[in-house]
């Protein structure tokens, strides 16, 4: 069994960014669905994503929703430096502020993990 933590840092600006977004959330759910265990952080401009995918009107949202049990959370620091901290709190997103306001990729690497980053 693999050990899975995929990293979005991609921006939601361009179409390349939905791009990046959607095959995150794909290879996610293709490593889940495989049987491994999976986690997905969200962070920098990742961050700006999660207010976007929870509305259920987004064509993402039910990739999104039937992966929302592997988000691990979404940087503390990063989601207030982008201004979607509300958004991400409304979505029920953990806020991760392990190592200086942001998550701690060292904790997930040293617990097993392989990082994947888009």
């Amino acid at each position: 069994m693999n050990k899975i933590a995929v990293l979005v840092l991609a921006d939601s600006q361009t179409h390349g960014d939905m791009g990046r977004i959607v095959n995150a959330l794909e290879v996610a759910k293709e490593f889940k669905d495989g049987g491994d265990e999976v986690q997905i952080i969200f962070d920098g401009a990742g961050t700006t994503w999660i207010g976007k995918i929870a509305d259920p009107d987004n064509q993402m949202n039910p990739l999104y929703e039937g992966l929302k049990d592997n988000i691990k959370g979404a940087c503390g620091f990063c989601s207030n430096a982008f201004g979607v901290k509300q958004q991400v709190i409304k979505a029920g997103i953990p806020l991760l502020e392990d190592y200086d306001g942001h998550p701690s990729i060292k904790e997930v690497v040293d617990a097993g993990y392989q990082v994947i980053s888009f």
